[in-house]
């Protein structure tokens, strides 16, 4: 017999940003799998926040702060989304994981850092005081991801994590995210060394979400923007993808959030192909750790 489900409060299915734009002042929007899938921009989602920042406001003016785990600072994130087709006009800043990263470094100046990660992202280090040496001499690792996330797995990473955990190295995680979508298919990232190294016993810091200093910051950001105090929390909404890192982290901070369905989680959803709808949820949003206040099939207007 199968047993049933658990109690719980059913989470309503929008049709999109429209449905309840109108309570929000602030939209803190997640990047990878909701404004791009790593390949192209979904356009749907650039003109959904374009039509927020134009709706009249109240008390503040309408702003979206793009809150991304990219290892890399915002600059370089902003090309890259010019790359895919995301219209600037679609957000006011973009914070990443990068640019807290980098804020961490600063608090020791000149130490000796090893990167962990691809050249790509060697652009987090730019113009700081610091020395970039072999793994054998770091003071701290930052990890930024894995150097070929096409073939590589945490478990490669193994015997070098051993060796700094023998002498006690801490980490700074660049990226928390454990995967993200690139074009469909699940791309393992900075998050799962960090884990890796935490089962051994090593230190890790986490710069980005689910963690709370990344919502502060933006929030400061969003104020900032007007000139104006940090936005009341009930009245910013958090969008994204992934429950552990986007969900988790805006519920912890006492924001209202929106998940979006087809991301991270489109095969478990059963949407994983363009031709798929999104069915009735609940079941499977019953048997996850943390709920969302709202989920979205695609972030669309």
């Amino acid at each position: 017999m199968t047993a049933s489900p658990p109690d719980f409060a059913p989470v309503p299915t929008i049709s999109g940003l429209g449905a309840i734009a109108d309570r929000f002042d602030v939209i803190l929007c997640d990047v990878w799998g909701v404004l791009h899938d790593g390949v192209r921009a979904h356009t749907g989602a650039g003109e959904a926040l374009i039509r927020f920042r134009d709706l009249p406001g109240g008390t503040r003016p309408r702003r979206v702060v793009l809150v991304s785990n990219a290892p890399r600072p915002w600059k370089g994130v902003q090309t890259i989304l010019d790359g895919y087709g995301v219209p600037r006009g679609a957000y006011d800043a973009i914070l990443t994981s990068g640019d807290l990263t980098r804020r961490l470094l600063t608090e020791t100046p000149g130490a000796s850092i090893h990167h962990l990660g691809p050249e790509r992202d060697a652009t987090i280090f730019d113009d700081l005081d610091l020395r970039l040496v072999a793994a054998e001499a770091a003071e701290v690792v930052v990890c930024t991801g894995l150097f070929d996330d096409t073939r590589e797995t945490a478990d490669d990473y193994r015997p070098t994590l051993e060796q700094w955990r023998a002498r006690d190295v801490p980490m700074i995680c660049a990226n928390p995210d454990l995967v993200v979508e690139r074009a469909g298919l699940l791309i393992p990232c900075a998050g799962l060394i960090a884990e890796a190294y935490e089962a051994l016993g090593g230190r890790v810091t986490y710069a980005g979400k689910p963690y709370r200093p990344v919502y502060a910051a933006a929030l400061e950001i969003a104020g900032a923007l007007d000139g104006l105090a940090d936005p009341e929390p009930t009245r910013v909404l958090a969008v994204g993808d992934a429950l552990r890192t986007d969900i988790a982290g805006a519920s912890g901070f006492g924001l209202p959030n929106l998940l979006v369905a087809r991301g991270i989680h489109a095969e478990e959803l059963g949407v994983a192909t363009e031709q798929a709808s999104l069915g009735d949820v609940a079941l499977w949003l019953a048997r996850q750790s943390v709920q969302p206040d709202a989920i979205v099939e695609r972030l669309v207007w």
